[in-house]
């Protein structure tokens, strides 16, 4: 595929220079479990721009964007309460 047709979505997940996380981070069922590694990954980050609570909670938002209508309800779900998770993990208020 020429690369005027590539999705950026897709440039971005093959060249980034964001963190690197866990392989396997996003597959766990458990929130916190998962807020944790995304929260360690970026505050051991040589290469984020950000804070890290926001490093973490871009590269969360970003996976779920990324994963679109592929994401069961069960699956995005158990995603958006890892917001709720890295938010008590940087001690700011869950959203609710």
């Amino acid at each position: 595929m020429t690369k005027s047709k590539k999705k950026w979505s897709q440039d971005v997940t093959e060249h980034s220079n964001a963190m690197d996380l866990k392989e396997g981070v996003f597959k766990s069922d458990d929130p916190k479990k998962i807020a944790r590694s995304i929260k360690h990954s970026a505050e051991h980050s040589d290469r984020r721009r950000s804070s890290p609570f926001r490093a973490a909670m871009s590269m969360l938002t970003f996976y779920i964007n990324r994963a679109g209508e592929q994401l069961s309800k069960k699956r995005r779900g158990t995603l958006e309460k890892t917001k709720d998770e890295l938010r008590k993990d940087f001690g700011r208020q869950p959203r609710h």
